[in-house]
């Protein structure tokens, strides 16, 4: 059976690029298009992984990752920033929201991988 990851990302070409790459690699990919969409689509569906942008409408991938972590049944599933934030302090303040790891865009394949097969197996 395959890894289910859910990806909360505003932008339609990264969302385009992020779930080819995904599906590519055989995983099942589900979207959210901001911060509170992810975090209801994160407690239906309890996806293996979660690949979040920080900059998002509605409430920010900050706000979502720490929501995520406060509700018991999905405090476990790893939380990956995908972010154009890159300097310094950024990757601090996104773990201590609640991701568990943080990717740079634009997004480097090889990286990506290394962290899928890091959290997935």
């Amino acid at each position: 059976m395959s890894k289910k990851i859910l990806v909360v990302e505003d932008n339609p070409d990264n969302r385009v690029l992020i779930i080819d790459i995904l599906e590519s690699l055989n995983y099942e990919v589900k979207v959210a298009i901001d911060g509170e969409e992810g975090v209801a689509l994160a407690n239906s569906m309890k996806p293996d992984l979660i690949l979040m942008d920080l900059s998002l409408p509605r409430m920010d991938g900050w706000t979502a990752a720490g929501q995520i972590k406060e509700i018991p049944a999905l405090r476990h599933i790893p939380i990956i920033a995908l972010t154009a934030h890159a300097m310094i302090g950024d990757r601090e303040r996104a773990l201590e929201a609640g991701c568990d790891d943080y990717i740079t865009k634009p997004i480097d394949l090889r990286a990506l991988t290394l962290k899928l097969q890091q959290y997935l197996g």
